[in-house]
């Protein structure tokens, strides 16, 4: 075996994730739960618990479970090759993690393929992957027979083998992929199973195996078409197939907020008109802000932008989590949305802090909590209405009245370093 290369293959889309000050909150989807209105404790009587909570997520397509959260969930994907080509393929698609075998390259090919573009060189001995500080980073697991798979079933499990385990099936006709996915689940937690595949196609059957697939595939080709076609595929499928459950809020106040340290989000990637950053003043209800796509009189289109309000605002991020608006910085990831609750994640380019007046937004949800968001005053600043509204889909701050209705998500609102938890809470 050459060469591997590793990375989490992200969309050409807007994409998503967070990094500090989050965790993933309970339920069946990316973001999860809402708390139903909670009284405070009376004298004398112990604090009141939260009711059941409901899913706020709801599919976009058949498949439910383990299956629908695997989909949409990024996919590793490792090549292996001799080719420089293939290399080259591997680094433009956002690969930047090589494995080199080191009984079939020496050391003046792996200073070539690292002089092609910033990577991190990983070396394979036998069947052992190293770092290039000699720390174990994963190992390959022959597969020829039902035995084999079997025997690498109870290896996980019995904590044998832990980290990145590649299995390599010789012969798809002996090991079909639903068998290697079905023996993957019951230890996805214990490591991270790769299956090895001769091409695309064959890629792509063991991540849709089952509705779930494994967590990743290594590629081993001589083709740089091969490389395109698998990223092009994954790229299609980084969009989340489950959509965030929003609701209404009924604008119940607007009121100026004095001034205030607004974060101004730019991301990597374009947002389409009707998408938005999800940012409130209390996690429980978050409300949809547009992004700065719409033309305006004053200053040009800017497709990538977020005026997402001050830096004590929560705003969505993967998997239910939530961060701080002053913690986001170059790489950090974020959760974008449209107003029927397709998701998807988008990195952040650059965060623009400064002093700007800002205006209060308080609304009414269904079930007759209030929440607010604070956000900077300006015409150019919108949220994101449900469908009909006689005000468009995106409602300027600056034309925003009582009994307007913008989109909104509701959700857990008690939390720990971002991270949803059963407790009772209280913010106003």
């Amino acid at each position: 075996m050459a060469c591997c290369a590793h990375a989490q293959v992200a969309p050409y889309r807007p994409q998503f994730a967070m990094q500090r000050r989050s965790a993933t909150m309970s339920g069946t989807g990316s973001l999860a739960h809402c708390r139903a209105r909670t009284k405070l404790p009376t004298r004398g009587r112990a604090a009141a618990r939260p009711a059941p909570r409901r899913p706020l997520t709801r599919s976009a397509g058949r498949c439910r479970g383990r299956g629908l959260r695997a989909l949409a969930d990024d996919k590793i994907c490792w090549i292996q090759t001799t080719s420089k080509d293939v290399i080259t393929a591997g680094l433009e698609a956002g690969i930047d993690t090589f494995l080199f075998d080191l009984a079939r390259v020496d050391s003046e090919f792996a200073d070539m393929a690292k002089s092609l573009g910033k990577m991190q060189k990983m070396l394979l001995s036998g069947r052992n992957v190293t770092d290039d500080k000699g720390q174990p980073a994963g190992r390959f697991f022959p597969i020829s027979s039902g035995d084999d798979l079997k025997d690498l079933q109870d290896r996980v499990e019995s904590a044998q083998l832990t980290g990145t385990v590649i299995m390599d099936a010789a012969d798809w006709q002996i090991i079909p992929a639903e068998n290697l996915v079905a023996a993957a689940q019951p230890v996805a937690d214990a490591c991270t199973l790769l299956a090895a595949t001769p091409d695309a196609a064959s890629a792509r059957t063991m991540l849709e195996a089952l509705q779930v697939g494994t967590a990743g595939v290594v590629l081993r080709t001589e083709d740089p078409a091969e490389v395109r076609e698998l990223a092009s595929y994954l790229a299609a499928r980084g969009g989340s197939s489950e959509r965030l459950a929003l609701s209404r809020g009924r604008v119940v106040r607007v009121a100026p907020a004095g001034m205030g340290d607004r974060a101004c989000v730019d991301l990597t990637s374009l947002l389409p008109p009707g998408w938005g950053m999800l940012v409130g003043s209390f996690s429980r209800c978050l409300m949809l802000v547009h992004s700065e796509c719409l033309e305006s009189s004053y200053i040009a289109s800017r497709p990538f932008r977020v005026n997402a309000g001050p830096v004590h605002s929560y705003t969505a991020a993967k998997g239910g989590k939530t961060a701080y608006l002053s913690e986001l910085a170059s790489g950090s990831e974020v959760l974008v949305a449209d107003g029927e609750g397709n998701q998807r994640s988008a990195v952040v380019g650059r965060v623009k802090i400064e002093q700007r007046p800002m205006v209060l937004v308080e609304v009414e949800t269904p079930d007759g909590e209030r929440s607010s968001a604070i956000l900077q005053n300006a015409e150019t600043v919108r949220l994101v209405a449900p469908a009909g509204s006689p005000k468009g889909r995106a409602v300027s701050v600056a034309e925003l009245e009582e009994g307007d209705e913008v989109v909104v998500l509701q959700q857990g609102g008690a939390r720990h370093t971002g991270m949803a938890i059963d407790e009772w809470i209280r913010e106003q």
